[in-house]
């Protein structure tokens, strides 16, 4: 095989560097090129540190394509890049509140239905699904519970690139606990270090997600969200979550066009909310719910169930007279939600 040219061997220290940052202090030098010569056809060297194809981040002709290219496998995510991700989600969030699809869709939304994919009684990884960053994927945006995360990825992908040693499960994640605390919620107590899918057929197949409207509300929500290995308490703390955002008919077939809370935004006019200060997060959702005053404010088949099955209704009863008790609820609830089925390198990073 012929030497590596000067050129080629710097570029090539510089990848392999960059994709190290568990060990900072272990850098590669020249020294080690005739290794990497000599294990430059080996499959793991060439995916690792030599340039790689990657899906092209256009949309065109109805085709969505993401990088498939994970974070280092040493380090699932970076803590340094992890922090100064948060930041620019809290800059994002100053920009662009007035845009809803970031209160709704990828602050909550986003992480959510990555990370409730989750099946307890699937021990396998990737299999078992969960906070694995497989939404990035075509075939699962695709999925009806999906319509319109689209709009979040493109959102957050310019963090994304910018922190490329940060995984798309972690930033998935970090988005919603920011955004969940910078709207006026508790702070969510995350840690990090979630490893990404890394190919399509890695998702998991649909209908893994929760239906606005099933024929049993209760149980639907209990099939549903038993399986994840979430309990009652923590159903309704989650549900509580929509007192953030809108529901538009053209995307899930629920919700009025629009109201006297949505007609003029802000951002894209139009929708129904669940709660009339719908950038705010609060306990207002169950309060609104309980009392039933209002026809401009949605109220779906279960998000009443909370207050009709006797088990759901002793915390909705409480979350609506006790914000504090929410929040705490909440915190603890959303952060196992965001753990559910993924795997983490190393076990546990907190930023």
């Amino acid at each position: 095989m012929a030497s590596l040219s000067a050129v080629t061997t710097t570029r090539l220290l510089t990848s392999a560097n960059r994709l190290l940052p568990c060990a900072t202090s272990t850098r590669l030098s020249r020294r080690t090129v005739l290794s990497l010569n000599s294990l430059r056809s080996s499959p793991f060297i060439s995916h690792t540190f030599l340039p790689q194809k990657s899906y092209l981040r256009t949309i065109s002709s109805g085709r969505i394509g993401y990088s498939t290219v994970s974070s280092p496998k040493c380090f699932a995510s970076d803590p340094e890049q992890l922090k100064s991700a948060r930041e620019d989600i809290k800059e994002l969030l100053k920009t662009k509140f007035s845009h809803p699809i970031l209160v709704n869709v990828l602050l909550v939304r986003l992480g959510w239905h990555d990370a409730g994919t989750y099946n307890k009684n699937i021990e396998e990884w990737p299999q078992r699904g969960g906070a694995n960053g497989s939404l990035r994927f075509e075939i699962e945006l695709k999925h009806g519970a999906n319509a319109g995360l689209v709009n979040a990825l493109k959102l957050l992908q310019p963090i994304k690139d910018k922190y490329s040693s940060v995984t798309y499960a972690d930033l998935f994640q970090l988005a919603s606990a920011t955004a969940i605390k910078e709207a006026g919620g508790p702070k969510i107590p995350m840690k990090y270090g979630r490893v990404d899918v890394s190919v399509p057929e890695q998702c998991p197949e649909e209908g893994r997600l929760p239906d606005a409207g099933p024929p049993s509300p209760a149980a639907h929500l209990r099939d549903v969200f038993y399986r994840m290995g979430l309990n009652d308490k923590e159903i309704v703390a989650l549900s509580g979550a929509h007192t953030l955002g809108r529901s538009r008919p053209d995307r899930s077939g629920w919700g009025k066009p629009e109201t006297k809370y949505t007609k003029d935004g802000p951002g894209a006019p139009g929708g129904q909310s669940w709660t009339a200060q719908w950038l705010k997060f609060d306990n207002s959702y169950f309060k609104d719910i309980k009392e039933r005053r209002d026809e401009d404010l949605l109220v779906l088949p279960t998000d009443a169930v909370l207050f009709e099955d006797p088990k759901f209704k002793e915390y909705a009863e409480k979350y609506a007279d006790d914000q504090d008790a929410f929040f705490k609820d909440y915190a603890e609830a959303h952060a196992k939600l965001s753990n559910l089925g993924a795997k983490f390198n190393p076990p546990e990073v907190l930023i």
